[in-house]
């Protein structure tokens, strides 16, 4: 999901002075802020090259070429948690390409998750134990996570032969927070579901994911890219080359995932030049879901892009290391800041920049930089393509089948920045952060009287449904220059050069009032859908009763089936849709009365 409200308050007390750059300057402004988730004992019983099935009848053990792993075994699934696929990159790791893991003796047990990566508190986040809990309300914008979080997920269906196709999902979360514990995001239900084998990864985010700054370059174009998210990525796919098999999947039959973030960060790998000259493929598919890869001069004017030039992360880069040696006394301002950087070399400026703990770098970012908070794929033209509509226009991408779809409602989750299009400043939501989560986590969406509207929005944009000034029209405005322009910017260079495209817009809203009109079919409301997972998570006491139980339950089954058609065999097209679905730029449309799944053909 895309970054929320709190942490842009203070940035939106700049607002004033964005009205009057309204235009390229507000999306420098706005866009980073929009766009901004062991142990061992044992011995083996038997033995095998990595990446195969043991011959053993524990299918909770399996050798991958790093060493056997013990995952548990679950109701029609194995789940395999926490396997590291790189080493650490803590110390003089930070900021550099993920290393190959170190391998292990005996058998390490896989059945918790790894750490979440490091990132500032978010109410998408982990909190304090890597897991959805009530911490997450006492940890918003301070430090969480480990920097030691380099692992991925499996789950694979229970018997499976070594030929199922593997979907790989990437989280979003502005590529500045998220984690694979999120339990909207275990895989059971979807690999059973699909019979696919699913795998989520960790990867390292914001300025510890992606730093563009001369003192930290290696001489190494991949590592001096500052995409260390998108090695990370990498670095996963690799691991699951190597070792599907061990899992009953085909390594011939990637299919990468990603929401929002992890959309832009999928579409990245798809038109990456690292990924283009790979042998062997490592993905074979893409579903990419609510998010684009444009850069502001692919779009029309007025447009809100999906990607910064590299410009944006140099400047980052640069104030960023300026702020540190303010804040730490080793200068006054910008000018006195560059003189020290200038007297020193690389090296001890990388290791001062190393030595600064997570909360450091966050505090320093939030607080003295804001408007250069956000975080995202660098188009470096090594690891991320210097333009990528126009790498596929010359058709130098992946060319695999896609896709992709969007939530009808997207712009609802963005209230604080409904002032690009006109409403009311600084935000039209009236409760923080801490309160929405305080108050979500205890809901229950099947109480006869819940909280009303005017407690959440503004009177400005009430009635919700008002044309034009109603909080549902001023979203859409938003969803149209935002998602919309930058969806059919990439679709349709994508159609230039292959038919195998198709596009779903999700529209279930059929949330308890008054959740249906603040809420909708917002953006990120698809995802417990595709994984079959309606609980415990952020929204699920707001949005999921056991009055829409019975829609909603058939139209998550329709939707993880189709997925692992597409998976399977590169066409969304199966029985549980009852309609045939045409490529783009025709879409299916998902959704779903009280009572039954509801899909139809546009």
């Amino acid at each position: 999901m895309l970054r929320t409200e709190k942490s842009l308050q203070s940035t939106a007390r700049l607002a004033g002075r964005w009205r009057t750059r309204l235009g390229g300057a507000v999306a420098a402004l706005v866009i980073p802020m929009l766009l901004a988730a062991c142990g061992g004992g044992g011995g083996a019983s038997t033995t095998a090259q990595g990446g195969e099935l043991l011959a053993d009848s524990n299918v909770t053990v399996r050798k991958t070429h790093l060493g056997v792993v013990r995952g548990e075994a679950l109701a029609g699934v194995t789940a395999f948690k926490g396997i590291p696929f790189a080493k650490a990159p803590v110390g003089a790791l930070r900021w550099q390409a993920p290393q190959e893991a170190d391998a292990w003796t005996g058998v390490r047990t896989t059945t918790a998750f790894g750490n979440a990566c490091s990132q500032y508190g978010r109410i998408y986040g982990p909190g304090a134990n890597n897991r959805y809990d009530a911490t997450i309300g006492s940890t918003l914008f301070l430090a969480v996570g480990q920097e030691d979080c380099l692992y991925l997920n499996v789950w694979s269906p229970a018997n499976a032969s070594g030929k199922l196709p593997v979907i790989v999902f990437f989280h979003g979360g502005s590529n500045v927070s998220g984690y694979t514990a999120d339990p909207m995001y275990d895989g059971a239900a979807l690999a059973k579901a699909a019979n696919a084998v699913v795998v989520t990864a960790n990867f390292r985010l914001g300025i510890l994911g992606f730093l563009d700054l001369p003192q930290l370059k290696t001489g190494d174009a991949s590592n001096d890219s500052g995409n260390f998210t998108m090695l990370d990525s990498i670095k996963a796919l690799e691991f699951v080359q190597k070792n599907a098999r061990a899992f009953g999947g085909n390594p011939d039959n990637v299919t990468i995932m990603g929401q929002s973030a992890g959309a832009i960060n999928v579409w990245a790998l798809q038109t990456s030049p690292l990924m283009t000259a790979a042998t062997p493929k490592l993905f074979h598919r893409n579903v990419p879901l609510s998010g684009g890869i444009s850069l502001a001069t692919n779009l029309p004017a007025g447009s809100l892009p999906t990607l910064n030039p590299r410009s944006f992360y140099q400047g980052q880069g640069t104030a960023l290391l300026q702020n540190l040696l303010i804040v730490d006394g080793l200068a006054t301002d910008a000018a006195s800041a560059n003189a020290y950087i200038a007297g020193r070399t690389p090296a001890e400026i990388a290791a001062y920049l190393r030595g600064k703990a997570p909360q450091q770098l966050f505090t320093t970012l939030l607080t003295r930089m804001p408007t250069l908070a956000g975080s995202g794929p660098i188009p470096d033209g090594t690891v991320v393509a210097s333009d990528p509509i126009e790498a596929i226009k010359a058709g130098n991408y992946v060319k695999v089948p896609v896709l992709a779809g969007n939530t009808r409602d997207e712009g609802k989750l963005f209230p604080s920045f409904l002032f690009i299009v006109g409403a009311e400043f600084p935000t039209v939501r009236k409760v923080s952060d801490a309160q929405l989560f305080a108050h979500h986590f205890s809901n229950d969406p099947n109480a006869a009287v819940q909280t009303p509207i005017g407690d959440w929005l503004v009177a400005s944009v009430l009635p919700a449904n008002a044309p034009v000034t109603g909080f549902t029209a001023r979203a859409e405005a938003l969803n149209s220059i935002f998602f919309l322009r930058s969806r059919d910017n990439v679709l349709n260079a994508l159609k230039t050069q292959q038919s195998d495209v198709w596009y779903y817009r999700f529209d279930w809203d059929k949330q308890p009032a008054p959740w249906n009109d603040i809420y909708g079919a917002v953006h990120v409301v698809d995802l417990p859908f595709i994984f079959g997972n309606f609980g415990p998570s952020l929204f699920s006491n707001v949005w999921f009763s056991n009055a829409n139980a019975p829609g909603r339950l058939e139209l998550s089954a329709a939707m993880m089936q189709t997925l692992g058609s597409f998976a399977r065999n590169g066409d969304p097209n199966n029985v549980s849709l009852g309609v045939a679905w045409p490529a783009w730029p025709n879409k299916l449309v998902f959704d779903a009365t009280l009572s039954n799944k509801s899909i139809r053909a546009e």
